[in-house]
């Protein structure tokens, strides 16, 4: 009989993730992914392949975690407005939250990878795009509530809030300052 596996995939992938996150895809070595794993270097390849693959599961992981989180807070319940205003909010009070300040693991990856690697880029697009949508019904409920202009192009206000929320993100590594933050969220939703 085989031997079985002495640590659970799921929680490496999660642990994974929370590397990438914090050090960046180059400044991950196998060395960090195997401290953090628990693991031996020949287990982590045997379970993952190699380091470009486990840095693909940790971004779908991060998809599947963070990106749910702003789509329930844009699909709750009370005003659509209050909703936008509730997902902005969100991401400052994580952002101030995060004493490593890291920021968004896709935000990141964006800006390290660029369109460099067809498979990264991909999963980056897809975390920008789910946003994008998820803030556009929101924008077109809270059009047809009457609480944002009907004529405005609703696509472009939901790019619009996805760039203030990477904005926010990137501006908080450098900078955590609350009372910035706070104004971002304000000048987005005067924009609205």
């Amino acid at each position: 009989m085989g031997r079985s596996k002495e640590f659970d995939p799921d929680l490496a992938v999660d642990r994974a993730m929370e590397v990438f996150w914090t050090r960046g895809y180059s400044g991950t070595s196998p060395q960090h992914l195997v401290e953090a794993l628990g693991i031996g270097r020949g287990s982590l390849y045997n379970a993952f392949g190699s380091k470009r693959q486990l840095f693909e599961l940790a971004l779908r992981r991060y998809y599947e975690r963070e990106t749910v989180r702003l789509i329930e807070v844009l699909d709750g319940a009370g005003s659509p407005r209050a909703r936008l205003r509730a997902a902005l909010e969100l991401v400052v009070r994580a952002a101030l939250e995060d004493a490593r300040r890291r920021g968004c693991l896709a935000t990141n990856t964006a800006v390290e990878f660029g369109v460099s690697e067809e498979t990264v880029n991909y999963l980056v697009r897809r975390t920008f795009e789910r946003q994008e949508a998820a803030f556009k019904g929101a924008v077109l409920e809270a059009q047809a509530a009457g609480e944002v202009d009907r004529t405005a192009d609703a696509g472009a206000l939901a790019r619009l809030l996805l760039a203030a929320i990477n904005g926010i993100r990137v501006l908080a590594k450098a900078d955590p300052a609350p009372e910035r933050l706070g104004g971002l969220v304000d000048a987005a939703m005067r924009a609205l």
